[in-house]
């Protein structure tokens, strides 16, 4: 199921656990990437609050939002770059965006086979993809006050494997989000401190999300599954003789 746009908005713009999640998912994000002069910058789902850093530098920054979702005006305050589409059709050409970011897109979406076949027709042979996801491991999948605790969680392996079976290959991966997803001041202000300690000594179990940078496999690994349906059909009536056509 998807959330709704002003959920979101508010959860990440207008509440402190909010904020908190948001810069520190961010930051990840400029770790991979702090850099992006000149690049094309798309952000899918509910990604706005991770690509304010390169609305300066980048060729062009859009936040797409899927129709199930909402869309809101963003970035407050300046002209307006955010866009409502299907989740499956995106308005971009194919091979077109450099950097392409996914954030409650992926475990949300009611067919992510399709949406991830779409990251792979716009992204561009030398572009990158960062998605975001909850980590099924983690506290904050377990709690449905914030938005991580909708969709489907993944483990490191299995979102791995979703994205290698499209051809967007797995190069680094990272988490965020390592105190629990309270608003209690204490883990508010200490914050920081959890997400540098939990960086170095768990990046895959102990965070509340996963991010793993992507790079796209040209051509697209073959699709096997349809094939080996057609060639082992189900024989559903083996066994049972055939009429005969002679009258009774």
């Amino acid at each position: 199921m998807h959330l709704d746009v002003l959920d979101l908005r508010t959860f990440y713009y207008r509440t402190r656990l909010g904020r908190t999640a948001q810069k520190a998912i961010r930051e990840q994000v400029i770790e991979f990437w702090p850099d992006a002069t000149t690049k094309s910058v798309v952000g899918f789902g509910f990604a706005a609050p991770l690509l304010r850093p390169y609305l300066s530098t980048a060729r062009r920054v859009i936040a797409l939002m899927p129709g199930q979702q909402g869309v809101m005006h963003w970035p407050a305050g300046m002209p307006n770059v955010s866009v409502l589409c299907p989740e499956t059709l995106w308005p971009l050409e194919t091979d077109s965006v450099d950097r392409l970011v996914v954030m409650h897109g992926l475990e949300n979406s009611e067919d992510p086979i399709a949406l991830l076949d779409e990251c792979y027709r716009v992204l561009a042979p030398e572009g990158r993809g960062l998605f975001v996801v909850p980590n099924r491991a983690g506290l904050w999948a377990r709690r449905d006050e914030t938005p991580f605790g909708f969709g489907r969680p993944y483990t490191l392996g299995q979102l791995e494997a979703k994205l290698a079976a499209i051809g967007l290959k797995p190069k680094r991966h990272t988490a965020a989000l390592f105190h629990p997803p309270t608003d209690t001041p204490f883990w508010l202000r200490t914050s920081g401190f959890w997400e540098k300690l939990g960086g170095r000594v768990s990046n895959r179990f102990a965070g509340g999300v996963l991010i793993v940078e992507v790079t796209k496999q040209v051509p697209a690994p073959p699709r096997t599954g349809l094939a080996e349906a057609i060639r082992k059909p189900l024989r559903v009536l083996d066994g049972i003789s055939v009429p005969d056509p002679k009258p009774v």
